[in-house]
């Protein structure tokens, strides 16, 4: 601070100390400074969350910065260059570029299967890597988003914030307000966690054929996300379950989901008319609702061009999937401000995109070693890269359908 004016932030320091440079580049390398502002724009949101809860009884005092680093830290992964720190992930040469393939989901290898034409040994990448290098990135996108293969080029951004992105509003409590959570994995249940820390009452929705695959994830990560919730777990096959996932809906103030608008009218759920009938829907997807591309948040982190680069411009990840720890902190403000009534479309890529720049396609600046740590220069000085950290875990994560019971009668909805 020089008279009485305040100091712009300066995303490489924001980038240094959020955990998330110890994540990028070969593993044998020095770690890399990531293009764009992701993480001063995570710390931003983070300030404006305290900001409007700091006089309430649940105050949200989290750092958003070092949020996106943080299962890294429960994980204890690290930097592996083209191939993403959970191992799921890969970058890829195409015949006119690259592109991140994910192999995640236990169905994914047939599914890569159709995409090459052949059935795939243990170890799928060769065969992937050698389609994809007779392949444009254009090609792939046709080609995978019928069969739902998270996947796509590498953009280089242009420079513009992508059109279409919610904008958050005046901040409002949520404290004492239900919020229904049929999100999984991490952007979505990031964001019912910072509503849970702000004293919203969060009840997690999962069906017995599709349990949050996160519970297969690290168990201490699992419960920092989901510790205080409750778990209902129901069936939309049967006439039942789907009255009491339409009952749950009717008496939800907040619903957070990241489904494909056709997958939910599976269930019977319709967010339109939700919002219509005064719910605050945020809807989750990889590229927004009208789009029927999926993605996770390595390979739509890389897609969207938020990657670190070699000497030789060859893009290598940066930190681990995070395109959803950003997203969830996109989404938990929305859902912040938002007094009734309102649909959010919060395209993961599109976040992302937002927080990136013009001539992205630039090698990394380099940390450097000296004494017992590595440094990066900025205009102040050298700071240290912290490595990633962990928030202390409170509250135990329920079993899948712990409270199905009481949360239906509570709530005075039959019980299927």
């Amino acid at each position: 601070m020089a008279g009485g004016s305040v100091r712009p932030a300066d995303p490489v320091t924001d980038w240094a100390g959020s955990g998330i440079v110890a994540l990028n580049g070969r593993p044998w390398g020095p770690p890399l400074v990531p293009p764009g502002r992701a993480a001063t724009v995570a710390r931003e949101i983070s300030a404006r969350l305290a900001a409007a809860t700091g006089q309430c009884h649940h105050p949200v005092r989290v750092d958003g910065a070092r949020l996106l680093a943080e299962r890294a830290a429960y994980t204890g992964h690290r930097r592996q260059g083209t191939v993403s720190v959970g191992g799921r992930c890969r970058l890829l040469r195409t015949a006119d570029g690259w592109a991140a393939v994910s192999c995640a989901r236990p169905d994914d290898p047939a599914l890569l299967g159709a995409l090459v034409g052949a059935e795939l040994p243990q170890d799928p990448w060769p065969a992937i890597a050698a389609w994809l290098a007779e392949h444009t990135g254009e090609e792939l996108t046709e080609r995978t988003t019928p069969l739902g293969i998270a996947a796509g080029p590498v953009q280089v951004p242009g420079g513009v914030p992508p059109a279409g992105l919610p904008r958050p509003g005046p901040a409002r409590s949520v404290a004492g307000l239900l919020v229904v959570d049929f999100s999984a994995l991490w952007a979505g249940p990031l964001c019912a966690h910072l509503l849970g820390l702000a004293g919203a009452r969060v009840v997690k929705v999962e069906t017995p054929s599709r349990p949050d695959g996160a519970r297969r994830g690290d168990p201490e990560f699992y419960r920092l996300l989901h510790g205080g919730h409750r778990s209902v777990v129901l069936d939309p096959s049967t006439p039942g379950g789907r009255r009491a996932l339409a009952g749950l809906v009717e008496a939800a103030d907040i619903v957070i989901e990241a489904s494909r608008p056709r997958a939910l009218a599976r269930f019977g759920l319709d967010a339109e008319a939700a919002a219509e009938a005064g719910t605050v829907w945020v809807s989750i997807t990889a590229h927004g609702r009208a789009s029927d591309r999926v993605g996770f948040g390595d390979d739509l982190a890389a897609a969207s061009g938020l990657v670190a680069r070699d000497p030789d411009g060859s893009p290598l990840f940066c930190g681990d999937a995070l395109a959803d720890p950003l997203t969830g902190l996109v989404a938990a403000e929305l859902a912040m401000t938002a007094p009734t009534g309102v649909l959010f479309d919060v395209s993961m890529s599109a976040v992302v995109a937002s927080t990136l720049g013009a001539d992205m396609d630039r090698p990394s600046s380099p940390a450097r070693w000296e004494g017992s740590g590595w440094l990066i220069d900025t205009a102040d000085g050298p700071v240290p890269v912290a490595l990633p950290r962990r928030r202390p875990v409170t509250g135990r994560a329920p079993a899948s359908g712990e409270n199905t019971g009481e949360v239906l009668r509570e709530l005075g909805i039959p019980a299927p």
